[in-house]
């Protein structure tokens, strides 16, 4: 799939992008999953949002959010989505890939944590994630915290 890749600051975002952001992560977060939470959390103004276009459709993305303010000594890539017809095509690991290589430019020497879902787990180990506890739920989901450090 011939993706486009735009990496942006909240403040650089227009109105247009960030409405299909928006749009993207409810269709999938809260309809799809059935699962109704608060995705304005107020971390989207200090993030990086890392948006791939097919043409001029948004189908992934991913938010990246620097240390100290999810985690405090890690990074965080949170949000991570892709619309259901690019799905098992590739585009998700793509994805990640992306993400991970810019958290470390913008962060050198910083690990990446993420919580993800636990189903999840095999596909970010595969990226190179290290489970890190116990699972947990949230909004009604299991979980495990997983860690990429700087070194690998």
């Amino acid at each position: 799939m011939d993706i486009r890749y735009q990496l942006k600051r909240f403040s650089d975002l227009t109105s247009k992008e960030l409405y299909s952001i928006f749009q993207l992560r409810q269709e999938v977060f809260i309809v799809e999953q059935n699962c109704p939470y608060v995705d304005a959390d107020g971390l989207d103004q200090d993030s990086y949002h890392l948006s791939g276009y097919l043409q001029h459709d948004l189908v992934a993305y991913t938010r990246l959010i620097p240390p100290g303010i999810v985690y405090e000594r890690h990074a965080a890539i949170t949000r991570v989505i892709n619309a259901r017809h690019t799905r098992g095509k590739g585009v998700g690991k793509d994805l990640m890939k992306r993400s991970i290589e810019l958290s470390r430019m913008l962060w050198p020497e910083t690990s990446i944590k993420i919580g993800a879902q636990s189903y999840l787990k095999s596909f970010y180990e595969a990226l190179g994630f290290i489970r890190s506890g116990d699972e947990y739920l949230e909004d009604g989901i299991l979980h495990i915290h997983m860690i990429l450090d700087y070194n690998s």
